[in-house]
């Protein structure tokens, strides 16, 4: 190969490897900023805790949550439930992991992860705490890796409202990332990577007699079983 040839090679060589570079460093970037998100248990920084009688509240990065359930920071950044003795079922509202501010609409973006037969729920609009299920919808969580037929009570599925559009399922045991979009009354959820509510119109879709609140708290549920989540972000939109 001619000089010429050889130097020319090498120019085009070395721009590609720059702008492979930029194009690179430009991704990483986007890719670990989460611009307008507040979060808490990110893994990196452990979040102040304080004690209010029963209550314990958990702020981090800009973000709150409380809680009378038995939720336990890890060395690793997550919180997790371990239900103390005689702690069952899902009645007991005060033990939910509640966000201290009210949304509307909203970005809730998390990890969790459950044993065989796990079970819990992400509730969002809820506008009073005294009873979860009765002021609020719940996006369903809940062990269904391998199940074929699903309904409004499995895993990404709106209780009482409308069944999930796919099985985006994990085995027990691993983690799953989930994200709840609420926008102009729209419902999104994405689920490890696959889409399971698209644009529900929830106020159309909800049970005849429920309120469908303007605002509210969000919430992830204590089913008296061993739970754990990281990574909480959320965004209002």
């Amino acid at each position: 190969m001619f000089p010429f040839a050889i130097h020319c090679v090498k120019n085009l060589t070395m721009k590609k490897i720059i702008l492979s570079s930029l194009i690179l460093g430009a991704f990483i970037v986007n890719s670990s900023a989460e611009e307008g998100f507040a979060s808490v248990f990110d893994g990196k920084n452990k979040p102040t805790v304080k004690k209010d009688g029963k209550w314990t509240t958990f702020t981090g990065k800009g973000m709150s949550v409380k809680t009378e359930g038995n939720w336990i920071p890890q060395e690793d950044g997550s919180l997790f439930l371990d239900p103390r003795p005689g702690e069952k079922g899902w009645t007991r509202y005060g033990s939910y992991l509640w966000l201290t501010e009210d949304y509307k609409d909203f970005i809730f973006d998390f990890e969790y992860k459950h044993g065989k037969g796990g079970n819990s729920g992400l509730y969002f609009r809820i506008y009073d705490e005294s009873d979860a299920t009765a002021h609020g919808f719940e996006v369903q969580i809940l062990d269904c890796y391998g199940k074929e037929k699903l309904g409004q009570h499995d895993l990404g599925g709106v209780i009482k409202t409308a069944g999930p559009l796919t099985n985006a399922s994990k085995p027990a045991g691993e983690w799953n990332r989930m994200k709840v979009i609420m926008k102009d009354g729209k419902l999104t959820v994405i689920l490890n990577g696959k889409t399971v509510q698209d644009k529900l119109d929830v106020a159309a879709k909800k049970p005849k007699g429920k309120k469908f609140a303007d605002s509210g708290k969000i919430a992830i549920q204590d089913h008296g079983q061993k739970f754990s989540v990281r990574k909480l972000m959320v965004k209002k939109l």
